[in-house]
C-alpha cells in the first residue's frame, strides 16, 4: 500500500484561459500552487494559504471554487500518492503580477488547448486538465467563476 499525503490546490487562470503551473525548487514536475494543510486547516483554509505564499494571489477560502476530489500518484516522491482537493481561484489573474514565492522556483501557464508538456504532475494529467477538458466541451461555466 503506498504512503498517502492530503493536499490541496487551487487552479488559477489567466485573462486568455491558460492554466498556472508551478515548480518547486528541487523538483523537475509542474503542478498547481498548494500544499499540505496545516494542523486545524481545512481543505479551502490550506489552499488560500498557499496560494498566497506560494504566488502571492490573496483570495479568501469562501470564495474559492471547490472543483473536485481526486486521488493519483504524488508528482516528486516515490511510492506515495495524494488526495487533493482542488479548487478554482474567481476571476481571472494578471501573469505579469504573479511571482514565484518560498519554495517556488518556477511559473508556467500552460495552453489547454495546445500540446501539453510531458513534466506535469499526475494530478494534472490524469483528472484535473481532462475535467476542465471536458467541462469547457460541454460548454459548461468557466471554473473561474466565482463561487
Amino acid at each position: 500500500m503506498s504512503a498517502r499525503i492530503v493536499v490541496s490546490a487551487v487552479c488559477v487562470f489567466a485573462p486568455d484561459g491558460r492554466l498556472l503551473t508551478v515548480r518547486k525548487h528541487g523538483t523537475d514536475r509542474f503542478m498547481h500552487p498548494g500544499g499540505k494543510p496545516e494542523p486545524g486547516e481545512n481543505a479551502a483554509e490550506a489552499a488560500s494559504r498557499e496560494l498566497s505564499e506560494e504566488v502571492g494571489i490573496e483570495v479568501p477560502a469562501d470564495e474559492l471554487g471547490l472543483m473536485g476530489f481526486w486521488v493519483a500518484r504524488a508528482a516528486n516522491e516515490a511510492g506515495t500518492d495524494i488526495e487533493a482537493t482542488v479548487f478554482t481561484a474567481p476571476g481571472f489573474h494578471d501573469p505579469a503580477e504573479i511571482r514565484p514565492a518560498r519554495e517556488i522556483a518556477e511559473l508556467r501557464w500552460l495552453d489547454l488547448e495546445g500540446e501539453l508538456p510531458p513534466d506535469l504532475a499526475p494530478l494534472l494529467t490524469d483528472h484535473v486538465i481532462p475535467a476542465l477538458v471536458t467541462r469547457s466541451r460541454r460548454g459548461a461555466p468557466s471554473p473561474t467563476a466565482s463561487a
